[in-house]
């Protein structure tokens, strides 16, 4: 199936690269711009911010499930911080679509709420992205599937059976395309919680649908290793500055040069793997087949009717004469002429 965001094609030719901005705009759209610039900048193809408001999303002594030390109020709720955060509205979201536009990079973001997936379509975005707390949220992920838009759903903390719920929910009603990104919803990830090998899981259970992978590792090895386990998408939180305040997001993301190094070593990662798949000799080790493999030899100078023993034939390099695997033809015949030392043979050699 065709799997398109926007001018964003989830082919497989490349991998798609989401630089999640979140709210790291801080309520301030200067900074949302310098967001866009930076994300462009850093060679991302869709930059992808969140839409809610925190009293649509939580309750207001909901416990925090992260410790951060910037926290204005270190013993509040996530409401505390959240509030803080919110304040993008319709007009700051349309102002932020027009700036994407002039930047020529797609627009995304993850609403948290069902008024907010009807403005975000309104205002023209092209895609849902799901967060993972949102996987058993169906009534929410059914009302998204109405739209018929790509969704991009994030699984962190869940299983296979969740997921399986979450995205028959989603295409009993739709027929668009539903992306499955492997996460690890702890922030940051330690390495060995990234799983990587969950990603052959899903795709095992999920074979018509495309991979992708939300890493909250630090740094990029783990998101561009995930290439190798068949993902064509990979979400990494972005900043252009980490030591911002008021988001925890800031420091555990990539800023512009980290995107940069994440793209680089896709695009590398991508040369190696466009291979056919079979093992056979290349084109590029013609000389080395020809040149560095071994022929038999004469170790020392024969003469015609001498025999062809192991103290006079060897294996040595160029491999343009008579494999080494048909020694046994030459031992114990005699030669059919004089041979110098160091001489490549020929089957004709024998008498």
């Amino acid at each position: 199936m065709k799997f398109n965001i926007g001018n964003v094609a989830f082919d497989g030719k490349k991998t798609v690269v989401i630089a999640e901005a979140g709210v790291n705009h801080l309520g301030d759209m200067k900074k949302a711009e310098k967001l866009v610039e930076a994300a462009k900048r850093g060679g991302a193809d869709i930059i992808k911010f969140q839409t809610y408001k925190a009293d649509k999303l939580t309750t207001r002594n909901a416990p925090r499930f992260w410790s951060w030390e910037g926290e204005r109020n270190q013993n509040g709720s996530q409401y505390d911080s959240y509030s803080i955060l919110d304040k993008f509205g319709r007009v700051q979201y349309e102002e932020l679509i027009d700036i994407c536009r002039d930047y020529k990079i797609e627009f995304l973001s993850t609403p948290f709420d069902c008024e907010a997936a009807e403005m975000l379509v309104d205002l023209g975005m092209r895609g849902f992205k799901v967060a993972s707390c949102d996987i058993t949220n169906l009534p929410f992920l059914e009302h998204l599937a109405r739209f018929s838009l790509p969704i991009l759903l994030s699984t962190g903390a869940s299983s296979i059976q969740e997921i399986r719920i979450a995205v028959d929910s989603i295409e009993a009603r739709s027929n668009a395309p539903v992306g499955i990104m492997q996460c690890t919803l702890c922030y940051p990830t330690e390495p060995e919680d990234a799983n990587l090998r969950a990603i052959l899981d899903i795709a095992k259970n999920f074979p018509n649908n495309i991979l992708g992978f939300s890493d909250h590792t630090l740094g990029t090895t783990i998101a561009s290793a995930s290439i190798l386990y068949g993902v064509k998408y990979i979400e990494k939180h972005f900043t252009y500055d980490k030591s911002l305040p008021d988001s925890a997001d800031h420091w555990l993301s990539l800023d512009e040069q980290g995107m940069k190094k994440l793209v680089d070593e896709l695009r590398l990662l991508e040369k190696a793997l466009s291979g056919n798949g079979v093992k056979e000799k290349l084109d590029c080790e013609d000389k080395t087949h020809k040149y560095a493999r071994r022929s038999i030899v004469a170790s020392k100078p024969l003469q015609c009717g001498d025999m062809f023993s192991p103290e006079n034939i060897c294996c040595k390099r160029p491999g343009t004469g008579v494999p080494p695997a048909l020694m046994d033809r030459f031992l114990g015949h005699q030669a059919s002429r004089d041979i110098k030392e160091d001489e490549l043979l020929s089957l004709d050699d024998i008498l």
